[in-house]
């Protein structure tokens, strides 16, 4: 987003930009920074969620500073997974300085650019081996002492419901008959067994371009706070059906292919066959992509930010054609006719 000036009227902000000077000195020491003065605090982006970003600039070092409000952000499990991430070989940000009561963080700067603001067709394949790379590297990553969250049937199905309870109650306005209600837990039961018999690795949960920084080394990765564990096909899935951009079907075979092939050679547990494999990514993906859609409804009709929902038909497109690949899928192919949702 373009930089601009801090509002004085945020208290938040203000308090953000009262700590960070008490923490500056200290900061000053482990990043080299010279300059110790607080200004040129500008906006660096936002999400979907509730937190948001700010970079400090100096002649010396860019930082960037997280205001994540307690209590609806939780910032210890984004400084767990940093250290983890870190220690595992992939580039994400140091933290510098906490505050967890606050909900307040110094990190190092990645760089000002995602990778959704440079792919195109020219250079999306040198980009992606170098995600596919570093997905291996996290998914190697030993889980053992983690005590990470599990993505187990309880989530996976609080996830599906999102579709149902946000998009299709919510805003399609339709309450589901019996039939329809049959046909949603025939394809549930069916995603979320797929989900649980992969191979338990690291998930990242957000593995795509706005959440790859351009940098040195290339990828940075960012959003990684929800991090659990869980199905293998998750992130690489994630990474080719993103939600501000789409490839031709053939391009996304051929990465999921190399994908393959790499992280069975570095002795990561998938089907024997690329075949029994894009099963399990479509399955996979179909889940994610109905509570996508779902969330994008409530982050609509709960948070009030609508510009969300313009891209729910590239996830129906996405779930078009999963269903045309999997015979499986017929109930909920069912079920979307039934409720005339097209992409």
């Amino acid at each position: 987003m373009p930089n601009q000036p801090i509002n004085v009227d945020d208290s938040r902000l203000q308090a953000l930009t009262h700590w960070f000077a008490e923490q500056l000195p200290h900061i000053a020491q482990q990043a080299g920074v010279v300059e110790t003065t607080v200004h040129h605090l500008l906006p660096a982006s936002s999400d979907a969620s509730f937190r948001r970003y700010f970079r400090w600039q100096s002649s010396a070092a860019d930082l960037v500073l997280m205001d994540a409000p307690p209590p609806q952000e939780d910032c210890r499990p984004f400084v767990k997974m940093a250290q983890v991430l870190a220690q595992g070989g992939v580039y994400v940000p140091e933290v510098l300085a906490q505050d967890l009561a606050q909900g307040f963080l110094v990190l190092t700067d990645l760089g000002q650019q995602t990778w959704l603001e440079v792919l195109n067709e020219d250079n999306a394949d040198e980009l992606f081996s170098l995600a596919i790379d570093t997905l291996i590297t996290l998914q190697q990553i030993p889980t053992q002492t983690l005590a990470l969250p599990l993505y187990d049937e309880a989530l996976l199905r609080r996830e599906l419901q999102l579709f149902v309870d946000w998009y299709v109650e919510r805003e399609l306005g339709v309450t589901l008959t019996e039939q329809q209600q049959y046909l949603w837990q025939k394809s549930c039961d069916l995603l979320v067994a797929s989900a649980l018999k992969q191979q338990q690795v690291l998930v990242h949960r957000d593995y795509m371009p706005r959440n790859l920084m351009l940098s040195t080394p290339n990828p940075g990765v960012l959003d990684f706070q929800d991090a659990v564990l869980g199905p293998v096909s998750y992130d690489i899935t994630s990474l080719f059906k993103d939600a501000f951009i789409s490839w031709p079907e053939t391009k996304v075979q051929a990465w999921l292919q190399q994908y393959w092939q790499q992280a069975r050679a570095h002795g990561i547990q998938l089907p024997e066959t690329f075949a029994a494999f894009q099963d399990d990514c479509d399955l996979m993906g179909a889940q994610r992509h109905l509570k996508v859609i779902g969330i994008f409804a409530r982050i609509c009709h709960r948070d009030g930010k609508p510009r969300y929902l313009a891209d729910v038909p590239r996830f129906l497109k996405y779930l078009q054609q999963v269903i045309e690949r999997q015979p499986e899928l017929a109930p909920l192919a069912q079920l979307l006719a039934s409720l005339s949702i097209e992409e």
